[in-house]
């Protein structure tokens, strides 16, 4: 493990006042209140660069509670980048199915909101679909979490425009008309539109290009929500799944019946 010294350069650079605080001293086990010959005795002390980071990020003069912050901050965000990487979900082999469609949906809780998108994949069977939840935003929109699921879908798409026909189905109409009919005028117009802003205009804009690029090979239709489709049904527990389980990356959803999600 790489370590560094405790120099007097490095005492200067973390002390405030010319002194370091109670959570420093605990943090290179030294007395509090200290000695008048600290420094000296904690001079070439070994720190990981963990200890050293979190040192830095102590410097100053604050109070207990501020203190014991960042230390219960620094641990958790230790914690989080030691966790070993989630592998991107795998779904259902599609490379030999003819025809594939895609149902996506967003959903949000408050509005704006926690929010979260939810998809499923039907192969040539129609049956046993991939489910998808994830793209969780602690204060998102009904509209982000729509585009959200919409792009991930396009990406789905891209990925197996070559093995046959694919739809796409959601109850959005903003999204599909944002990046079909929309931004044509946007674009147009230097990604500007009358009487105010285009929201969301980054994802838009993203999922536009990728439309260009898709746009021959695929079609995209609107179905109306919560009018018992099957695949809109699933997608929109998927999307609520991703609310209650505040998923980020896309995941794959196991399960054994579909009447249970659908119950």
């Amino acid at each position: 493990m790489k370590t560094i010294k405790l120099t007097l350069e490095l005492i200067e650079y973390i002390s405030s006042s010319n002194t370091l605080n109670k959570a420093q001293f605990e943090l290179l086990d030294h007395p509090f209140p200290p000695n008048e010959e600290w420094r000296e005795t904690l001079c070439n002390k070994e720190l990981t660069i963990a200890q050293t980071n979190l040192l830095i990020m102590l410097r100053g003069s604050l109070s207990l509670k501020a203190q014991q912050q960042i230390k219960s901050n620094y641990k958790r965000l230790t914690e989080f980048h030691n966790q070993k990487p989630k592998e991107t979900p795998k779904i259902q082999d599609f490379s030999t199915t003819k025809s594939l469609e895609i149902y996506c949906d967003g959903a949000c809780q408050g509005n704006p909101g926690k929010a979260g998108s939810g998809l499923a994949l039907y192969g040539d069977n129609k049956q046993q679909p991939t489910l998808l939840y994830g793209a969780f935003e602690s204060m998102g929109t009904n509209n982000t979490a729509e585009l959200n699921a919409l792009y991930k879908a396009l990406i789905i798409a891209k990925e197996y425009s070559s093995n046959g026909a694919i739809t796409i189905l959601s109850d959005s109409k903003y999204s599909i008309d944002s990046i079909t009919k929309w931004a044509y005028s946007w674009k147009k117009n230097g990604w500007k539109k009358k009487g105010g802003e285009i929201k969301n205009l980054e994802i838009i804009q993203q999922m536009h290009q990728l439309y260009e690029e898709l746009k021959d090979i695929i079609t995209i239709k609107h179905v109306k929500g919560h009018a018992g489709i099957e695949g809109n049904e699933l997608a929109d527990r998927m999307a609520l799944l991703a609310i209650t389980s505040q998923t980020h990356p896309y995941t794959t959803h196991h399960y054994k019946d579909i009447k249970e999600i659908l119950h």
